[in-house]
């Protein structure tokens, strides 16, 4: 105990300033090497976007993780639970012998694993203990998992203890190998995906950091954390290709095991005599592992193949188109400022805008322009949505062939057809109208009744408000200049 009126040495984390007030309102401009690279793929939106209740809970603190007084703060540790690095012996050195004691009990931990004790002389609760991965260039795949695993493990942990706070200190020790800067991409993203779905009663996650890991997590930061628009779209350009899925987790396609959703049943009705007489033999989970990827090919062609299995074989094809077009640059393609996000409808569904004249079709990989649309309408179409297209000036050389656009529909996932509410056609030609109604009645199902057609903004503007949309001037002033009714009050694009 504290000798009467002495300074605690212990950290009251409600006098840290959050993430949201370390902003500095006159922050240097972002690096000139980024500039061009933020011009052109402005039109992406983050998948990190900014949200202040959010930043509001994070803290970055540079100093000794075992003086805060969290709900609990993490140790990073070894398999014995016995290492010695710089935050492991200060909390020992904090917490007391009980410590070491009840550590004996639990028996090791595995990598990725946590596992809980009491804070005894520490300010907070509890310690979660967890087990960084050892990292090696080869194994680098399995190293990311491991460390996910790691930040995922210790979030659920204080989840389920209904803790209102937790310190986390930087998991992958230098003993251990895991480079800094790849480890703070995981650690930031894998807590922002969980305070997004799960986060709801965890006030405050405090980044517990030494002087040489303070610049990365800073530099890092507002990437997954920003803290104004502004920092939300200069960040864009310097996020990862590689954000792992919804939860943040790593995903490799290639490697995922294909196992049934129903073990124990026959997907498919063609099975013959001798195929049911020995179908006990396959009916567990590991041996109803789906079968040779071009079978299944030969059975789609042959009609044989059950709604079910055909499905699956979509989404492990669309999964790998996701993959490519998170790898690839698409920088060329997002230049074109062709496909962009805007506000929301009168019915709070996002709005996605489609500029006709900028598409150059002659002039482009068409394949690229495929995996860009991928790319920015992935985690747009979880949601309902409308697209509105602005056919507005085209050419010949701005319009996207059938074959094209049909192969841009089979390829998208389901939720792309099936969250889609409305697509406005904007300034359609009478040829435009009967191209799309050839389009839709015989080459795709369920989409003729969404397309509207639009002569003039003011049409557009029944659905969706002036300010919630970026319109190009060009379509503003065509607008003006044909029907005479362009409102002065339309939001300005920063796109064009």
């Amino acid at each position: 105990m504290d000798p009467l009126g002495a300074r605690s040495q212990f950290v009251d984390i409600q006098t840290l300033p959050t993430w949201e007030q370390q902003l500095d309102p006159e922050a240097e401009e972002i690096p000139q090497e980024y500039s061009d690279s933020l011009v052109s793929q402005q039109a992406f939106p983050s998948p990190f976007p900014f949200r202040p209740d959010i930043n509001r809970k994070i803290i970055l603190f540079t100093g000794d993780i075992a003086l805060l007084n969290c709900t609990a703060i993490v140790n990073t540790s070894n398999e014995s639970l016995n290492d010695k690095n710089p935050v492991s012996d200060s909390i020992h050195q904090l917490a007391g012998p009980e410590l070491r004691d009840e550590l004996l009990k639990l028996k090791g931990c595995r990598t990725g694993e946590a596992k809980m004790t009491k804070g005894f002389n520490l300010a907070a609760r509890f310690i979660i203990h967890t087990v960084g991965p050892k990292y090696k260039a080869k194994y680098r795949t399995a190293a990311e998992s491991s460390l996910y695993s790691c930040y995922r493990n210790i979030m659920q942990q204080a989840k389920e203890q209904a803790m209102v706070s937790v310190g986390l200190c930087v998991v992958s020790t230098t003993k251990r190998g895991y480079p800094l800067e790849d480890a703070t991409h995981i650690a930031l993203r894998t807590v922002r995906r969980f305070l997004e779905n799960y986060g709801n009663n965890i006030e405050t996650v405090v980044f517990a950091v030494s002087d040489t890991e303070e610049p990365v997590y800073r530099k890092l930061l507002p990437l997954y954390y920003p803290r104004t628009e502004e920092e939300e779209r200069t960040s864009l350009p310097l996020i990862p290709a590689d954000i792992g899925n919804s939860e943040g987790e790593p995903v490799v396609p290639e490697r995922q095991i294909r196992i049934t959703e129903k073990p124990g049943t026959l997907e498919d009705d063609c099975e013959d005599s001798l195929e049911s007489d020995l179908g006990q033999v396959g009916n567990h989970a590991f041996a109803r592992m789906e079968g040779d990827v071009d079978k299944q090919r030969k059975l789609i062609l042959q009609g044989q193949m059950s709604e079910a299995a055909m499905q699956k074989q979509h989404q492990r094809n669309y999964n790998r188109w996701l993959c490519r077009a998170r790898a690839e640059d698409l920088s060329d393609i997002a230049a074109l400022k062709a496909l962009y996000q805007t506000g929301v409808d009168m019915c709070g569904r996002t709005v996605m805008v489609v500029v006709g004249r900028n598409i150059p079709v002659t002039l482009i990989d068409l394949e690229k322009a495929l995996l860009y649309f991928i790319h920015v309408m992935d985690h747009i179409t979880v949601k309902e949505y409308v697209m509105v297209y602005f056919h507005t000036l085209t050419g010949e050389h701005n319009h996207l062939d059938s074959d094209f656009l049909k192969n841009l529909y089979d390829i998208v996932d389901a939720k792309f057809k099936k969250n889609l509410r409305a697509f406005y056609f904007v300034h359609p030609t009478f040829r435009s109208k009967v191209s799309t109604w050839f389009f839709t009645t015989f080459s795709v199902s369920g989409m003729k009744d969404k397309v509207h057609y639009l002569d003039n903004l003011k049409q557009l503007f029944t659905c969706i408000k002036p300010e919630q949309i970026d319109i190009p001037p060009f379509v503003l002033e065509y607008d003006t200049r044909v029907n005479k009714s362009s409102p002065s009050h339309s939001k300005s694009s920063f796109f064009f």
